[in-house]
């Protein structure tokens, strides 16, 4: 006789694997139809300001119900971060500026969900709020900028926990649950920790006396 638990990860596999399945199927598609994996991109910034709409229309007494539909809508945007370099490599289009591309539109992305919250706390006159949103927008942005300054100079830098992933889950779930505050303080301070780590490892790797391609210049 089967057990429970081998039961439940056959379906969880056979779940899977219907996911994957689609996916591919809505790839070639989207292949076929010639679209520039760069429009997909940007339409992942378009859903995402679709959310900070949400957020920052949000009153006391509608908080829990717009804060509910821009977490699916932040879900939703995610279709596209998935699909944009699948299209890309099965179109042959993957290219330098491709890529530097999404990683623009994914800053101003995450930018515009911390704006909308920035809203609906300013509205609210919960200036405490208003602070920690903007603290928690300059960290997020931060951890991507030490990352890219850092391999710039020593090659890789993947040091840190709170990325851009960690980051849409924490939103996700605060924005569902109704529970924001407490998520933008643990970005806040697990953002803060993976900048400092970053400098900390850069630090420890330009220690070996190796010059720099841009030794001498700050930004």
């Amino acid at each position: 006789m089967p057990s429970h638990s081998g039961s439940t990860k056959s379906w969880t596999s056979a779940f899977g694997r219907a996911c994957g399945v689609l996916l591919d199927t809505i790839v070639r598609w989207l292949a076929l139809s010639r679209i520039n994996p760069n429009v997909l991109t940007f339409m992942g910034l378009v859903v995402n300001t679709w959310a900070a709409i949400l957020f920052g229309s949000a009153t006391m007494g509608t908080q829990r119900h717009l804060f509910f539909l821009a977490g699916l809508v932040i879900i939703f945007s995610g279709f596209f971060d998935l699909v944009d370099g699948q299209v890309a490599r099965a179109t042959n289009r993957v290219t330098r500026f491709g890529a530097f591309f999404d990683s623009v539109v994914d800053r101003y992305s995450d930018a515009s969900q911390f704006l909308g919250l920035l809203v609906f706390y300013a509205r609210g006159d919960r200036f405490f709020y208003v602070v920690l949103t903007a603290f928690v927008m300059v960290s997020a942005i931060m951890v991507s900028y030490t990352r890219a300054r850092a391999e710039s100079l020593i090659g890789s830098c993947r040091v840190g926990f709170m990325e851009r992933p960690e980051r849409l889950v924490l939103v996700i779930i605060g924005a569902l649950f109704n529970r924001m505050a407490p998520v933008l303080w643990v970005i806040a301070v697990l953002s803060t920790l993976t900048v400092i780590h970053r400098m900390r490892y850069t630090w420890t790797r330009t220690q070996d006396g190796a010059p720099t391609a841009e030794a001498g210049h700050a930004a």
